[in-house]
């Protein structure tokens, strides 16, 4: 693996080159970004994935909900359509995307959309009546034609300390002096005990700029929730499958998985895993392979369990009989700050939606 991240590097030094050309150019204005007079909130990353932005785009909606008419716009990595679209009843993650899908599963209540052009997407959603009062954009950190007014970037915590390579020798996107361009830095996926020395030693190595406000998040899982039924309707809590024994099999289709074994593995010593590829779309051949697997397990007591957004791609109508048939659950995760971290965090993003509000559409070319 070594040996081919070094016979990769030419490759991810064009790549950076290319890279570093058009950044200058939206720095310098020769490509132009545009800036839209509402709030308009990014959550992005560095990297190729797995920093929690689904998660932490949900915590704004959390916080924003009640205040605000919310509009979130995703790519829609994955979908087999192009174009503007928005998510309503019915609809499919090949159609929209796993995190739009799960946005709209959760918060039925907002307008949730994809599209590939920021700039057409966001005048579209303004178009909307009642048109949206807060947009927050999902993973745009790179797609600068859209200058968001706060730019919320994500780094995970286990990757802050390690070198890490462009692609497609590692997984940066950009190189890290990118990082320049954020209003707020989290550092994600952090352990839930996190001592002073370790933070001041985290934020040492990130190095902040006078505008910039770093702050630490990190997961906690919910109870597991049966795949074919609502929240709220299980019997028995996550517990009960850990005090009981059950074996567990894990079956992810995600960025970076570790987290939520490692979660499990303190959990119970009962633990088998299947995985597959970042927003891996199952098929019926898949769900025979997850079948034989978890038929070949010893004990009586196993499950299945799979992230939240793995169950938006389970949760197809070709796969519907064969998932009914099996005792498939997802664990649903949420984002918590450490210490005044969250206080903090809430009152920047509050004062920025607030201070942003006006009642007609007006947008701009920077120079």
């Amino acid at each position: 693996m070594q040996f081919l991240k070094l016979l990769l590097l030419p490759v991810s030094w064009l790549y950076g080159l290319i890279i570093s050309i058009r950044n200058f150019f939206y720095d310098k204005g020769i490509f132009k970004s545009t800036s839209f007079h509402l709030p308009v909130i990014n959550v992005g990353n560095l990297t190729m994935g797995g920093t929690g932005k689904t998660p932490h785009i949900e915590y704004l909606i959390r916080l924003l909900r009640d205040k605000y008419r919310i509009a979130t716009l995703s790519r829609g990595y994955g979908r087999k359509t192009q174009g503007y679209m928005l998510v309503s009843n019915p609809s499919s993650t090949s159609m929209v995307g796993d995190e739009p899908m799960q946005y709209h599963t959760k918060f039925p209540e907002i307008t949730v959309s994809v599209g590939e052009d920021r700039v057409a997407s966001i005048e579209n959603l303004i178009k909307l009546m009642p048109k949206p009062e807060v947009i927050l954009m999902d993973d745009a950190y790179q797609h600068r034609a859209v200058k968001p007014g706060l730019n919320i970037l994500l780094i995970e915590h286990d990757g802050v300390m390690k070198k890490n390579y462009l692609l497609p020798s590692g997984t940066l996107r950009e190189w890290k002096k990118g990082m320049k361009r954020a209003d707020i830095i989290i550092v994600s996926k952090c352990p839930e005990i996190l001592v002073p020395i370790e933070r001041k030693r985290l934020a040492e190595n990130i190095e902040l700029l006078p505008h910039q406000n770093l702050f630490f998040s990190f997961f906690r899982y919910g109870d597991i929730v049966r795949l074919n039924s609502k929240q709220g309707n299980m019997l028995m809590g996550t517990n009960y499958y850990f005090e009981k024994r059950f074996t567990i099999l894990l079956v992810t289709g995600i960025a970076n998985p570790s987290g939520l074994a490692e979660f499990l593995k303190r959990k119970t010593d009962k633990l088998e895993t299947i995985v597959f590829n970042d927003h891996h779309e199952f098929t019926p051949e898949d769900l025979r392979t997850i079948t034989e697997t978890f038929n070949n397990i010893a004990n009586a007591n196993k499950i299945i369990l799979t992230t939240e957004k793995d169950a938006m791609r389970l949760r197809n109508a070709e796969l519907e009989e064969a998932t009914r048939a099996l005792p498939i659950f997802y664990i649903p995760v949420q984002v918590q700050f450490h210490q005044s971290d969250k206080e903090q965090f809430e009152n920047i993003v509050l004062n920025y939606a607030r201070q942003n509000q006006t009642n007609r559409f007006v947008h701009h070319r920077e120079n």
